[in-house]
């Protein structure tokens, strides 16, 4: 069983920056793709970002790139979302998902694997 979970959220002022990391347990990372999704109250689950086993290729939500850079280093189990240049809109809560299969990034759908997520909050 993998096991994901999340932290290096928490309250930033408009502007600034954060990094989320995604800790792997259970199974190696590297078998594993990974994606960021987050979902705000009363709004729809949103893709951010997503990067294959080996990291080299990365896919990013609208408008998210340029702001965000999805990493990972497999030899700590870990992925990362940098965040920079917070805003408002950017407060949700932020969670980490593992997949095996092949598809798109951007499905939920296609993870078979999720962590419980860490609280985003920009404040103006």
């Amino acid at each position: 069983q993998v096991r994901l979970v999340e932290s290096g959220g928490g309250l930033v002022q408009a502007g600034g920056s954060l990094r989320l990391s995604c800790a792997v347990s259970g199974r190696t990372a590297s078998n594993y793709g990974l994606g960021w999704f987050r979902q705000a109250p009363g709004k729809e689950r949103e893709f951010v970002a997503g990067i294959t086993r080996s990291g080299h290729r990365t896919f990013y939500g609208d408008s998210k790139s340029g702001r965000f850079t999805i990493s990972r280093d497999n030899a700590k189990n870990t992925g990362y979302l940098q965040m920079n240049s917070l805003k408002p809109e950017d407060t949700a809560n932020y969670r980490c998902a593992a997949r095996t299969l092949g598809g798109s990034y951007s499905r939920p759908n296609e993870y078979n694997y999720w962590g419980q997520g860490t609280q985003v909050t920009v404040s103006s």
